[in-house]
């Protein structure tokens, strides 16, 4: 079944009032601009309440192009896609899926239709169409199941790293845990352009329903480390520079540290977390999603500290494998 306009309209309001930064479409600002980031490279960023729901990009070689990401639904997806073609005429190959979150893969069909394979690490695919479930509730009606089942799934999956060749131009997508279990990282190193998907926001408190928090820390660190002075692009804010990806890193390491210490102080409930509210808003109280996401944001994490999280697990997949063990040139 192929949703409809307003199914897919409906699964994008809900999922961004999940993210609790819904407004009425009909005033909120433009879904995202373009901007050019390297030669050949696109960042296609979103403001917070947009009907795009997250932040996407373009990266062009000289035999096709690749997509990070797709959107919340199809009608953004349509408008990067005129974006692209207004760039190029190159035929658009590739979509890489940076994880399975519905702002982020609900316009993977509009790409599939122009002929792209979509690409992701290979828990995506086992979870775009189950995991994506929970943010319509307990119960979600038989239209919002649907909704999610039609979405268009990964065609190619891959365990660790993946090369991809754009004619000439070098992409590589790697997998790197923190956010959901399933993300990916995609580089162009002839441009210095990261585009970190969710594990990257640039002042912006985020998401943490499927995130482990420790090997989060430790991705970002990686990623700094091996691409000191690239620009990053965010999954939600503005492009960002290293500076914004290591005070991110910090935040994370904050909100533990906060979290844990009223932990050991014996708190728990809201005393815990007005506690570590009130330590955290003197800092990061300006950045954006603040109001929505940090209950939230301490409630999981004291839930991560003491074994009592469930995230996503990884599940079987016969999907075909690119790279499953190691680098695979296309």
């Amino acid at each position: 079944m192929v949703p409809s306009s307003r199914m897919k309209l409906r699964i994008a309001f809900i999922f961004l009032l999940m993210l609790g930064v819904t407004g009425v479409y009909a005033d909120g600002p433009a879904d995202f601009t373009i901007k050019k980031i390297g030669e050949g490279v696109y960042a296609a960023v979103s403001p917070d309440r947009s009907k795009a729901g997250s932040n996407a990009g373009f990266i062009v070689g000289s035999n096709g192009v690749l997509v990070v990401d797709t959107f919340i639904s199809a009608e953004p997806a349509k408008e990067l896609l005129e974006q692209i073609r207004a760039v190029t005429s190159q035929p658009v190959r590739w979509v890489v899926n940076t994880h399975y979150h519905l702002d982020h893969t609900g316009g993977n069909q509009v790409f599939a239709d122009a002929g792209a394979t979509i690409l992701a690490h290979r828990n995506v695919r086992g979870w775009v169409r189950t995991e994506n479930l929970k943010f319509f509730g307990p119960n979600p009606k038989p239209e919002q199941k649907a909704g999610v089942e039609s979405l268009a799934q990964p065609n190619e999956v891959y365990t660790d790293a993946v090369d991809i060749y754009l004619g000439d131009r070098l992409v590589q997508v790697r997998f790197m845990p923190g956010h959901t279990g399933g993300d990916s990282v995609v580089i162009v190193p002839d441009a210095n352009v990261v585009f970190g998907g969710d594990l990257v926001w640039q002042r912006h408190l985020p998401n943490l329903i499927d995130a482990s928090t420790q090997p989060w820390i430790q991705t970002l660190d990686h990623m700094l480390a091996e691409h000191p002075t690239a620009t990053y692009v965010s999954g939600h804010g503005d492009v960002a520079t290293p500076s914004d990806v290591r005070d991110f890193r910090n935040y994370l390491m904050t909100l533990r540290d906060a979290v844990a210490k009223s932990q050991k102080e014996g708190k728990t409930g809201k005393d815990l977390t007005d506690a570590v509210s009130a330590e955290l808003k003197t800092k990061y109280g300006e950045w954006g999603f603040f109001s929505y996401f940090v209950q939230r944001n301490i409630e999981q994490t004291a839930d991560e500290l003491t074994s009592k999280k469930k995230i996503p697990l990884p599940v079987a997949d016969s999907g075909k494998d690119s790279g499953a063990k190691g680098p695979a040139a296309h």
